[in-house]
Order: structure tokens, then C-alpha cells, then sequence
């Protein structure tokens, strides 16, 4: 993955957040506390983009004037693909949905894995795709140890499958004709 902890200058760097359409106070809470802030605007960040889902808490929004880190929220989008584009890191919930968009789009991201939600499926995923250092994995509460241990140098890009030769065996085997 290139390197975007250093483009240098003050070019306007992004970390968008997601929580999908769900509820994830903690994710919302841990990324807006000082510990993470701190270390994101240690990493050249400029600007934190929350999109918050059904949640209830609402953090402070922040226009950086103080030099601080620019804060800002917003509850659901149609699509969240050019929130995505623009970020230079992205913190997602662990939906698969949401990690692999990120990923297509070969964006750097770390998922943080809603512990209320541990009978699914979102733990396996995320751990799977950090063995194969496509992504980071994390819980809320250690957000701030995995981004000060995050190296994106380190990122392997995802490429996606090729889905072509099973959906010609199922073609196949429905009875379609081949192309």
C-alpha cells in the first residue's frame, strides 16, 4: 500500500469512520477520545468524518480552529463510497459490506469489531483478513493501541477473487448455455 502517514505539506487528510446502520456507541466514543485523537493528528490526520448509524451518543463536533483535529458527524448516507474515496485511513465496523468496499478501493483500514455482537460472524472475518495483512482488528477499548502499532507500509492490498468460474459451474449446472 503506498504511504499516507507522510504526504507532508497541510493537504487535508481524512479518517472516516463507520458504523454502518446500526448502533456502535463505543466505536464512536473511543475514536473521539483524546488518546486517539492525539495520536491520529501525531499521524498528519487533519480530520475526523463519523458516520454515527442509530446511535445515541453524539460527540463533539470540532472546526480545528485551535489547531486541533476538525471533528465532524452524520447519521446514515445512501452511499458511503465517496466518504471512502476521500479518507486517507477509515475505521469501519466489522460488516462485510463496509471492510470490503474499503478494501476494493484500497484504502487503508482498520476494524474495530463490536464486542455486543460477538455470535457472529465479524470477528472471524476481520481476524482472517489481518492474517493477511489486508487490514487491521481491534475492539473499541484498544483503538489507540492498534493505531499506534499500525504500520501502513505493512498493508497488503486486497484483490478481489475471480467469481467467473463458479458462476459458469452453477450456468452449467442450472442448465444455461455457455457464452
Amino acid at each position: 500500500m503506498e504511504d499516507r502517514e507522510n504526504d507532508g505539506g497541510d493537504a487535508k487528510k481524512v479518517v472516516f469512520v463507520t458504523v454502518g446502520t446500526t448502533s456502535f456507541d463505543a466505536l464512536v466514543e473511543a475514536v473521539v477520545s483524546q488518546d486517539v485523537k492525539d495520536e491520529l493528528q501525531k499521524r498528519g490526520y487533519t480530520h475526523l468524518l463519523i458516520q454515527m448509524g442509530r446511535g445515541i451518543y453524539s460527540p463533539s463536533k470540532c472546526d480545528g480552529a485551535d489547531g486541533s483535529l476538525v471533528v465532524d458527524y452524520f447519521r446514515f448516507s445512501s452511499s458511503i463510497a465517496d466518504y471512502i474515496r476521500s479518507a486517507s485511513l477509515v475505521i469501519s465496523h466489522a460488516g462485510s459490506g463496509s471492510i470490503f468496499e474499503t478494501l476494493k478501493l484500497g484504502k487503508p483500514l482498520i476494524v474495530v469489531v463490536n464486542e455486543d455482537l460477538m455470535d457472529n460472524h465479524q470477528c472471524e472475518l476481520a481476524e482472517a483478513l489481518e492474517e493477511r495483512k489486508h487490514l487491521y482488528y481491534t475492539r473499541p477499548h484498544t483503538l489507540h493501541q492498534a493505531l499506534m502499532k499500525m504500520d501502513l507500509e505493512s498493508l497488503v492490498r486486497y484483490t478481489p477473487g475471480d467469481g467467473a468460474p463458479v458462476a459458469r459451474i452453477i450456468d452449467r449446472f442450472l442448465g444455461f448455455p455457455d457464452d
